[in-house]
């Protein structure tokens, strides 16, 4: 898989350059995966709703094909692109998906945080008490609140065209978290955004990036 450093860039470009790479790919083309960061942005998955965008005030709204609903796209975030031929590793998306989160954990547990996954809810989440718990959370959730407790850190959404992956994750290492509050997260109302910065851990966005790409690059391997 060859990595590719891209820095602080548009969104809308990178968008577009992942799906020309994604057309134009062929049975022999080498994987690969991009790390950046962006301006300000939300996007707004397939399955998105515009009432999930409570106030975007300066912040523009760019609708995708990518699967999930409206997330954010900052600074301080590393976002990560994984373009991938599907076939030719020889698992399909639901292990994808698996292998993605999995990286995100793994990064994680490096930095001395715990992350926990929410069944049908992609992403990773950590214990807002205790990031380094590996406990579950005692006492029941209720329905109405899957993430009692819980601060998302990291978001996912896809999509595979022809065995093909674009779009990818993004984890939250030391950003302006404020614009999290304008959106319901995901879908979801009142979901709690965190980064590694707000949960104790210092670390820079050329570090988290490395450690990310390679726990990605380990975890996406045929």
């Amino acid at each position: 898989m060859k990595i590719k450093a891209l820095g602080l860039t548009p969104y809308l470009p990178t968008y577009k350059a992942m799906q020309d790479f994604t057309a134009a790919r062929g049975a022999d083309t080498a994987d690969e995966l991009w790390l950046c960061q962006h301006p300000p942005v939300f996007t707004q998955g397939l399955a998105g709703q515009a009432s999930h965008v409570l106030n975007a005030a300066d912040i523009a709204v760019v609708p995708t094909d990518r699967g999930g609903q409206v997330t954010y796209h900052g600074p301080g975030q590393v976002v990560a692109y994984p373009l991938l031929d599907l076939k030719r590793a020889g698992y399909f998306v639901k292990e994808y998906v698996y292998r993605i989160e999995e990286a995100v954990i793994r990064t994680l547990i490096h930095l001395g945080i715990t992350g926990h996954r929410v069944a049908g809810s992609p992403g990773i989440y950590v214990r807002l008490d205790d990031p380094g718990s590996h406990a579950s959370l005692t006492g029941p959730r209720p329905a109405s609140d899957p993430f009692r407790g819980l601060g998302k850190i990291a978001a996912l959404g896809i999509k595979v065209s022809r065995h093909c992956t674009y779009h990818g994750l993004a984890l939250n290492v030391a950003m302006d978290l404020e614009p999290f509050e304008r959106i319901n997260p995901c879908g979801y109302a009142g979901l709690k955004t965190v980064d590694l910065s707000t949960i104790g851990v210092s670390i820079s966005w050329d570090e988290a990036a490395s450690l990310l790409s390679h726990k990605l690059a380990a975890g996406l391997a045929p």
